[in-house]
C-alpha cells in the first residue's frame, strides 16, 4: 500500500505514526493511526517508531504487505523537548518576550536572567548546559551595553550550543565580532520587544524551530530518525502551536491544552478583550504557549498525586497505593484508566491556572482603588479544545475541560462558561501542525474533521 505522507510524534511515553491520503487534492483523509511506547531507555527510539509502524500496517488491515510513502514528517519531544536559558534587560520587558519566543517554538525554558550577567549566572549557565541560548535586551535603537556585556561573557565560556540574538536592531554587527571563533552557531533574529508594549516574537520562533532541525537531537536514536524522514522534524509543541494558528484562523480565538506524559502544555491564540488590553500592565503574546514540566501524568504522575493527596487519591478512587505507584505507561485496564483521568483533570486545571492571567487591585492615597491585568486573558475564547493521548483517549475527558470556567477563581481571566468543548478525536493535532507548513488546506480540513467541525468554517 502506498500512502502520500506518514508523520510519526515521538513523545516522552508513546509513539504514534498517522497515515494521510489525497494530501495534494481538495478531498484529504485520515487513514489510521499505530502506536507504540517512545524506547528513549532502551537507547534508541527508533524501536518504538518502528513498532508503531507495525501497528500501523495492522490497523490498516495490511498483513505481510509492503507501507510505503511519499513523504515521512516527524515531530518530537523525546526527553523533555529543547532545553533553553534566556537572557534579557528588564525581567518584565525583554526577557518575558524572548521566553514567549522559546516556549512557543517548543522550548523548555530552564534559565532566565535579566540585567548583566553575574558570576553565579555564568557559572548555572555552565551547569545547565542548554540546548539553545538566547540573548535579547534593548529595545530597537535603544540601550546596548547589556546585551553587548552578557554576549562577550557568554562568548569566553566554553560552550558550543546554538545561540540566538534576538535583541536590540543596533547591536547586531558587534554581536557578530563579538563571537567570531565561536564553535557554535550564532543565529540574527528580529528584536523580541523592539518599541514599548510591542512584542514580535514570531521571527525568533522561527529560528528556535531551525536551530532544532539543524543541531537538536532530542533522544538517543533520533539520529536514526532522521534517515527515516524526508521532510522536517519539528519539536511537537511547536507543531500544535502551529495547528493553534490554524484553527484561529478559521474558528476565532481557541485555546488547546495538550495532557502529555511528561509534561502538559497549554495554546491560546486570542488578543483577549478590549477591556482588559486597556488595564494590562504588560503585553502578551496574541499566540502563547506555557509548559508545565511537573504535570505530566506518567513521567511526573507522583507530582500530580502530591497535589491531590495520596490518601485523597486512594478514597476517591477507591485504590491501594500500589496501584498508584505502579502503573503503566499506556492505562488498559478500567482501574488504570480511572486513576489516569483523576491526574488528568487535576493537570488540566492547574495548567489553565498557570496559563491564565487575572485581575488585581491597587490602592494609592491619592488615586484610590485602581484594577490592574497580569498575564494572558483567555475570557475571549470560543473554543477549549483537548488534545494529547490522556484527553483524547480516555473516557470523561470533555467534562473536565467543560468545568475550566469553574476554576477561574476570584479574579483569573478564565474562558467563560460560553466556550464550546472540542476533542482532537483522532488525536492528529501535533501531526497535522508539521502537515500544514506544506498543505496547509488539506491539514486545516482534517484538522476540522478530528474536532467535528469540518463545514464549519468561519464558524
Amino acid at each position: 500500500m502506498h500512502v502520500d505522507v506518514l508523520v510519526a510524534e515521538i513523545g516522552s511515553t508513546t509513539t504514534v505514526v498517522n497515515a494521510f491520503q489525497g494530501i495534494h487534492t481538495e478531498e484529504p483523509s485520515f487513514l489510521g493511526q499505530g502506536q507504540g511506547v517512545t524506547t528513549v531507555e532502551e537507547g534508541d527510539v527508533t524501536v518504538g517508531l518502528l513498532s508503531a509502524m507495525e501497528d500501523l500496517k495492522k490497523n490498516l488491515g495490511l498483513g505481510t504487505d509492503e507501507l510505503t510513502y511519499e513523504k515521512f514528517l516527524a515531530t518530537s519531544s523525546a526527553a523533555g523537548g529543547l532545553k533553553m536559558s534566556v537572557h534579557g534587560l528588564v525581567h518584565d520587558m525583554t526577557v518575558k518576550a524572548s521566553k514567549e519566543a522559546a516556549l512557543g517554538a517548543g522550548a523548555i525554558v530552564r534559565l532566565v536572567t535579566s540585567g548583566r550577567l553575574k558570576p553565579s549566572d555564568l557559572r548555572r549557565i555552565e551547569e545547565l548546559e542548554p540546548s539553545i541560548l538566547m540573548i535579547a535586551g534593548g529595545l530597537d535603537h535603544g540601550e546596548r551595553d547589556t546585551a553587548l556585556y552578557n554576549a562577550e561573557k557568554i562568548a569566553q565560556l566554553p560552550l558550543s550550543m546554538p545561540i540566538v540574538y534576538a535583541g536590540n536592531v543596533d547591536n547586531q554587527e558587534d554581536i557578530m565580532e563579538l563571537f567570531q571563533g565561536y564553535p557554535g552557531k550564532v543565529y540574527i533574529t528580529d528584536n523580541v520587544y523592539p518599541q514599548v508594549d510591542v512584542l514580535s516574537v514570531e521571527p525568533a520562533r522561527k529560528v528556535i524551530q531551525e536551530v532544532f532541525e539543524e543541531h537538536i537531537i532530542h533522544a538517543k536514536g533520533m539520529d536514526k530518525v532522521h534517515e527515516l524522514v524526508s521532510g522536517r522534524i519539528l519539536p511537537t509543541p511547536g507543531a500544535v502551536m502551529e495547528s493553534a494558528k490554524v484553527l484561529k484562523e478559521v474558528l476565532g480565538d481557541v485555546v488547546i491544552i495538550d495532557v502529555g506524559g511528561a509534561t502538559t502544555d497549554v495554546h491560546s491564540v486570542t488578543q483577549g478583550s478590549e477591556e482588559i488590553s486597556r488595564i494590562l500592565l504588560a503585553p502578551e503574546p496574541e499566540a502563547k504557549r506555557t509548559v508545565e514540566g511537573d504535570l505530566g501524568v506518567y513521567v511526573n504522575r507522583k507530582n500530580l498525586m502530591e497535589r491531590i493527596g495520596m490518601e485523597k487519591l486512594k478514597m476517591e478512587l477507591s485504590v491501594e497505593e500500589e496501584d498508584l505507584l505502579n502503573l503503566p505507561p499506556i492505562p488498559k485496564t478500567e482501574k488504570e484508566k480511572r486513576i489516569i483521568l483523576r491526574l488528568t483533570e487535576e493537570a488540566v486545571y492547574t495548567s489553565v491556572d498557570r496559563h491564565a492571567g487575572a485581575v488585581r487591585n491597587l490602592f494609592g492615597e491619592s488615586s484610590g482603588r485602581k484594577s490592574v491585568a497580569e498575564g494572558k486573558d483567555l475570557t475571549e475564547i470560543k473554543y477549549i479544545i483537548g488534545t494529547g493521548g490522556a484527553l483524547t483517549r480516555l473516557q470523561g475527558t470533555e467534562k473536565i475541560l467543560a468545568g475550566i470556567h469553574e476554576q477561574g477563581r476570584g479574579q483569573k481571566l478564565f474562558p467563560k462558561k460560553e466556550a464550546e468543548v472540542l476533542l482532537d478525536r483522532d488525536y492528529l493535532l501535533a501531526s497535522l501542525g508539521v502537515l500544514s507548513l506544506e498543505y496547509k488546506e488539506s491539514a486545516k480540513k482534517l484538522m476540522l474533521e478530528s474536532l467535528g467541525l469540518y463545514g464549519r468554517e468561519n464558524a
